[in-house]
């Protein structure tokens, strides 16, 4: 075990706001952290000091002298106009053959590779972006929420990917089924401290309410005790028999201290909407054809959602589970057939493009206000408000002040204080803390009316849903079963893309899995004898490689035919003289991982 990174008495604070106060932490090359905190409590700032982009107030934070720290930003860092092939090898400083073999872990493949970027959706450009990580060879990747708008599949991908990851992983997340499937030890930070518990995220939740519940009887104890002393003690101290007594109790009184427990960090507290049940179709689409004037998406769509329901709009990024959303609220018109809301329906809307179009000039409270049911009462608001953290002074912030996180969290505190009996939500997840995912959950189990909605977060899907709608090859429709059986299918899908990507390594060649059994001197000599011929190959292929490039310059710039020509033959030469090498270094590559 080696010890990457060590946080020594970490401070760090922003005016009034204390974000590490003494912490301390050690991260070694043998686990995957997952990296849990409250929204501010300073997970970002703490990344950002890893990457040297901030400093502490007081403490030190020492590295290993061969870290390679590999950090996944949020940001994009693509040029205007650039394709994938482009900005990996632009970002590493890899030849292509190479950017496009470690982009094929993700994926991403002709045409991708040679497209342009800004036409992807975000998911596929998180794929980009790992690739490029990978290219850098780190031995610690820093991932800041890695979750956020990648589709299942993608989300699985990237579980395989760090489940065969050899390096350590801090893993920055709010979701809980990514967490446990891919870390080992969990980091959290709270009220300025570090902590490292060695298990996944749902066993240091539980440890940690666990160890509160045992503290807090331990302290009921002790109280019970203290009181019974103090009870003794002023009872018998003034009597000369039994002063000698009421002495000896006072030292076990003093000796008697409770545990000191800090208190439960605020939470917020959900409840949806006070609506009453109703039965019978909330909404039908009859042959509806969903999409934009120049493009399409999906027709033919004929479901139902029952009141009562809580819907899930699953399928891959790009396939249109936005746009039908956007296309049941009316906030797209269908290009044919027809949405019909049953009677009595009050649809409340929770989307990106509400939450980030919130009045600006509008202080919460002032948008709580209009958002309420008339005659709610002031305190019911401000009830609401501090439920979803928005407590005192922070009722008053202007609106375009607040982050992405509380723009979302006052927007959902608007449609609880309304009266909808039909919520229609989009990603209500991002932006939001586990503990606040975990309460919305919670609400909308409890909330008697309808819910469609579409998420990423899979623990948060697992418990809310219970019917599923599958967007898929310009398709939408009915999924038989539930979210639990969709997401096995779809890891069998991924599964089986794998072992066919496999297959293809080396057809027609025998596994090194399958080869006779060799002694491990043997083995050791066999490995260092194809791994000087995958470097041999590799040196070839790069002069190549740079060959290639030059003859390709040339070509574009040549005005004389006959030279043209000639540089046409060439560069035919060497994508022939390329083929059969790198066909081999795919081979000896296989060859040697299976080995391993």
């Amino acid at each position: 075990m080696t010890v990457l990174v060590q946080i020594k008495d970490a401070h760090k604070s922003y005016g009034d706001q204390v974000l590490l106060d003494g912490a301390e932490a050690i991260l070694t090359d043998d686990h995957k952290i997952g990296f849990i905190g409250r929204n501010g409590a300073g997970k970002s700032t703490l990344c950002r000091i890893l990457l040297g982009e901030e400093e502490l107030d007081a403490g030190e934070v020492i590295f290993h002298p061969k870290l390679r720290m590999g950090y996944l930003r949020q940001h994009d860092p693509f040029l205007p106009g650039e394709t994938v092939i482009g900005f990996l090898m632009r970002d590493s400083g890899q030849p292509d053959w190479k950017c496009g073999e470690v982009a094929g872990k993700f994926e991403i493949k002709s045409p991708f590779l040679e497209g342009p970027i800004a036409q992807l959706s975000g998911g596929w450009q998180t794929r980009v972006k790992l690739a490029a990580l990978l290219l850098h060879e780190p031995n610690l990747l820093v991932l800041d929420e890695p979750t956020n708008f990648l589709d299942l599949r993608t989300q699985i991908l990237l579980e395989h990917f760090l489940r065969e990851f050899r390096e350590a992983c801090l893993i920055v997340s709010h979701d809980r089924a990514f967490l446990n499937a891919t870390c080992t030890q969990t980091l959290d930070l709270s009220r300025g401290q570090l902590t490292v518990f060695d298990g996944k995220v749902d066993a240091f939740l539980a440890n940690q309410e666990e160890r509160r519940l045992h503290d807090e009887r331990v302290n009921a104890a002790v109280m019970a005790k203290r009181r019974s002393l103090e009870t003794f003690i002023d009872k018998n101290k003034a009597r000369a028999s039994t002063a000698n007594r009421a002495k000896s109790k006072a030292k076990q009184l003093e000796k008697l201290q409770p545990i000191e427990v800090a208190g439960v960090e605020a939470t917020a507290s959900i409840r949806a909407p006070q609506v009453e049940p109703r039965r019978g179709p909330a909404v039908r689409c009859r042959d509806l054809a969903i999409g934009y004037p120049d493009h399409e998406v999906a027709r033919g769509i004929d479901v139902e959602i029952e009141h009562g329901s809580r819907a899930a709009i699953v399928g891959d990024n790009g396939q249109g589970k936005t746009t039908f959303l956007r296309t049941l609220v009316d906030s797209i018109k269908p290009r044919s057939g027809e949405v019909r809301w049953g009677y009595g329906c009050d649809v409340g809307v929770y989307a990106q493009h509400v939450y980030t179009s919130l009045p600006d000039k509008q202080t919460v409270l002032e948008y709580l206000e209009y958002q309420a049911a008339p005659g709610t009462k002031n305190q019911a608001i401000l009830d609401t408000a501090a439920s979803l953290l928005f407590r005192g002074d922070h009722v008053n912030k202007k609106i375009r002040v607040l982050s992405g996180g509380e723009r979302a969290r006052c927007c959902l505190a608007g449609l609880l204080l309304g009266t909808s009996n039909v919520l229609v939500l989009d990603e209500p997840g991002n932006h939001l803390d586990v503990e606040t995912v975990d309460s919305l959950a919670q609400a909308l189990i409890d909330y008697c009316g309808t819910v469609i909605f579409t998420s990423h977060d899979r623990y948060f899907m697992h418990r809310v849903a219970t019917s599923v709608i599958e967007v898929r090859d310009s398709r939408v429709v009915n999924y038989p079963g539930d979210y639990d059986s969709y997401v096995y299918s779809v890891n069998k899908e991924v599964d089986e893309g794998e072992r066919l990507a496999a297959a293809k390594v080396a057809p027609g060649k025998p596994r090194a899995a399958v080869a006779a059994p060799v002694d491990a001197k043997k083995r050791h000599q066999q490995q260092r004898e194809l791994r000087k011929q995958l470097q041999t190959l590799e040196r070839t292929i790069e002069k190549l490689d740079v060959r290639k490039r030059e003859v390709n310059v040339s070509l574009l710039e040549s005005t004389d035919p006959t030279e043209a020509v000639r540089l046409h033959n060439e560069l035919t030469a060497i994508a022939a003289e390329l083929a059969p090498i790198e066909e081999r270094w795919c081979e000896l590559s296989a060859q040697i991982e299976d080995d391993e």
